[in-house]
């Protein structure tokens, strides 16, 4: 999570290229820095109420471009050219990649699912604020059911318009993709097919839009790195002085910790953003599917603990569904997925040693870690279905504070507006 804060940076000064490329990479470092130091070092309400309207944004974003792709594809645009479907026939939707033919259409297909596996992280950055909400049982089973439809909608909806509004080969992407010409910022497919249409402002309102979604993401990823750092010093797995909160609740050395990270994003003064962004994507997609596959290991022992104890999963706050048999298979896909990362290093006929290592740092990371903790903490794996389901007494405690819990009061306006969230 951490190493996503410099990615996000990144992503921000390649955006800014849109309108400038003269605004110095330590200043847009800087400012990031003060901005994610402010809202995750003050009160988490101050991060929370950041987080609603930038999600708002992104709302708005995303709507909005759909509705372009809809409106421009059917006729209208500037051109009243109805182009439909027609760069799925010509050049087609498939591109080669590294090899000719099928094979290369099919490493084509791979290495987008590899960058999907980068863009689909999410569910988990929802659970980190359970300890920090109110009436969280409530909350965080809407946040989750929903969750699912926000996928189907933004993130496949929005993959299918990318690949109606240009054809993969369009000259104006493959110039901004290969340093051609400068401003890498407009290499967005929509920004690119409202220049080539001559739409005027439309492209500078999508671009700041974008980097309000790309700073909203750089927030998430700082204070789920912030909580999960000072979880870890929790269950003493981390240095003990990263538990410390102030009067606020905000583990103050753990936001000074995660923040530090992005002092990475200075590489980019020694090397392109686009280099930068391809080690760190590296980095990040690897840590992401680790995540993904140890959390599924969680949940298959959680779900033979609620067989093993007699507990019926209709009680649960949230089910999934067709369980337990989606987990196992997102189990072998995550695995499978996590070992085939870095492929490009293997067939590509030349050995890049930093693909390979930005690729696989944290796959060999991760069961060295491991061993590492059991061997010197000595600590018991527990099997699946041994699992203390109520923890000790937290359960009760979380219990009592659902007994007890009593919703705000708000005013008509307020209540009205909160009501479509709650």
């Amino acid at each position: 999570m951490a190493f996503a804060i410099p990615y996000e940076i990144t992503a921000i000064n390649v955006l800014l290229t849109f309108w400038t490329d003269k605004i110095p990479i330590a200043a847009v470092v800087v400012i990031c820095l003060v901005i994610y130091a402010g809202l995750n070092g003050l009160a988490v309400r101050y991060f929370g109420t950041a987080e609603f309207y930038l999600a708002i944004f992104k709302i708005f974003l995303m709507v909005g471009l759909i509705f372009y792709t809809f409106v421009t594809m059917v006729g209208g645009n500037p051109e009243h050219d109805a182009y439909g479907f027609r760069y799925w026939n010509k050049p087609g939707s498939f591109v080669e990649y590294l090899a000719p033919g099928n094979t290369g259409r099919f490493l084509g297909v791979l290495s987008c699912m590899i960058q999907g596996s980068f863009t689909m992280v999410g569910p988990e950055y929802i659970s980190m604020t359970a300890g920090e909400a109110e009436n969280p049982r409530k909350l965080m089973h809407r946040a989750f059911s929903s969750f699912v439809w926000r996928l189907l909608f933004f993130f496949i909806g929005g993959a299918l318009c990318v690949g109606i509004v240009i054809p993969y080969d369009d000259k104006l992407l493959t110039s901004y993709l290969t340093g051609s010409k400068s401003g890498t910022g407009a290499a967005s497919p929509y920004v690119i097919s409202m220049v080539e249409f001559g739409i005027k402002g439309l492209p500078s309102l999508v671009n700041a839009l974008i980097m309000t979604s790309v700073l909203s993401c750089g927030n998430n990823v700082v204070f789920s790195s912030i909580r999960t750092l000072h979880g870890l010093a929790v269950d003493g797995k981390a240095p003990g002085f990263l538990a410390k909160v102030n009067r606020h609740g905000i583990p103050y050395y753990a936001v000074i910790a995660s923040l530090a990270f992005c002092l990475l994003a200075f590489l980019q003064l020694s090397k392109s953003s686009s280099t930068v962004l391809d080690w760190l994507v590296g980095i990040c997609t690897a840590s992401y599917l680790i995540n993904y596959f140890g959390t599924v290991v969680t949940y298959l022992h959680f779900y033979a603990a609620l067989r093993k104890q007699g507990i019926d999963r209709k009680t649960l706050p949230y089910q999934g569904v067709l369980q337990p048999y989606l987990a196992w298979y997102a189990l072998f896909g995550t695995l499978i997925m996590t070992l085939i990362i870095g492929y490009t290093v293997f067939i590509n006929g030349e050995w890049d040693i930093t693909s390979f290592v930005t690729s696989y740092l944290m796959v060999g990371f991760f069961p060295v870690a491991f061993l590492f903790w059991k061997i010197i903490k000595r600590t018991r794996y527990v099997r699946p279905g041994d699992a203390d389901l109520q923890l000790g007494n937290v359960k009760d405690e979380i219990d009592l504070y659902e007994a007890l819990y009593e919703p705000p009061r708000r005013g008509k306006i307020s209540g009205w507006f909160n009501s479509f969230f709650e």
